[in-house]
């Protein structure tokens, strides 16, 4: 009897012992519902280790909210398609009015950021008459742009690419005239690529607010995402880790 009383005792003692020496959180915490959005957009805005600009900002307003984040990488134009039937629940980054093509997506009202496009060559190039300064000239870009798809002169030649490393290869090896890109991961791809000789050209093509988009189950956490967006913005937040990204390409 004695033995069984002294092994319970160390019983309940290395149980209580457990619990007090585990955290708190670790104990009462619930797995957070995950929203998956698809990340089309390139370093130093979305990364493969997804430690970029745009994922950082979009992990920490889901958490805020109580959600989980988790970023997908499919192609632009499929992703779409898969958001819009629900596949998957959002895009991270789009032009503004996506909803009115692809009609079960919702946009967030506040937009992530402002971006410019513009065309990256080895010469320079008149583009004072803005998109149809393109016509009849080699023009590459990234399958899935709407910006590019929708405004790029009919007359111009294009070659879609994958990537953007195809799309900086076609224009080093001189089978493009003009790539077209993102001022930053323009700059970003330059970089990583080690290319010397190609820039960006004056004046931009386009310059756009950019907003994120999720399916329209989703539909009542939509205010909750702009008001925490906005608030990062007015906080300094938003600024800070602007600063830690993309300072350095400016």
């Amino acid at each position: 009897m004695k033995k069984f009383q002294i092994f319970a005792l160390f019983f309940l003692c290395f149980n209580f012992a457990t619990v007090y020496s585990t955290p708190i959180t670790q104990l009462n915490s619930k797995a957070l519902p995950t929203i998956v959005l698809n990340s089309a957009v390139q370093p130093p805005l979305s990364t493969p280790k997804q430690d970029g600009f745009l994922d950082e900002l979009a992990v920490k307003i889901f958490k805020k909210i109580g959600y989980k984040l988790i970023l997908a990488n499919l192609p632009a134009e499929r992703a779409l398609r898969s958001a819009n039937s629900g596949l998957i629940d959002g895009e991270l980054i789009r032009v503004k009015g996506m909803n009115n093509i692809y009609t079960n997506l919702i946009q967030i009202p506040e937009s992530l950021i402002t971006l410019k496009f513009v065309a990256f060559a080895k010469t320079k190039v008149n583009l004072s008459s803005g998109w149809d300064a393109l016509k009849n000239k080699e023009i590459a870009f990234i399958t899935g742009w709407k910006i590019y798809e929708k405004n790029v002169p009919k007359t111009a030649s294009i070659t879609k690419t994958s990537n953007y490393h195809e799309l900086f290869t076609l224009l080093q090896k001189n089978r493009t005239d003009l790539a077209l890109f993102s001022l930053y991961s323009g700059y970003y791809a330059i970089d990583e690529l080690k290319i010397n000789n190609v820039k960006p050209l004056v004046p931009e093509l386009a310059e756009k607010k950019m907003f994120m988009y999720l399916n329209k189950k989703y539909k009542l956490i939509v205010p909750k995402i702009a008001k925490v967006l906005a608030k990062m913005k007015s906080d300094g937040s938003y600024n800070k880790l602007a600063a830690k990204h993309l300072l350095s390409l400016e």
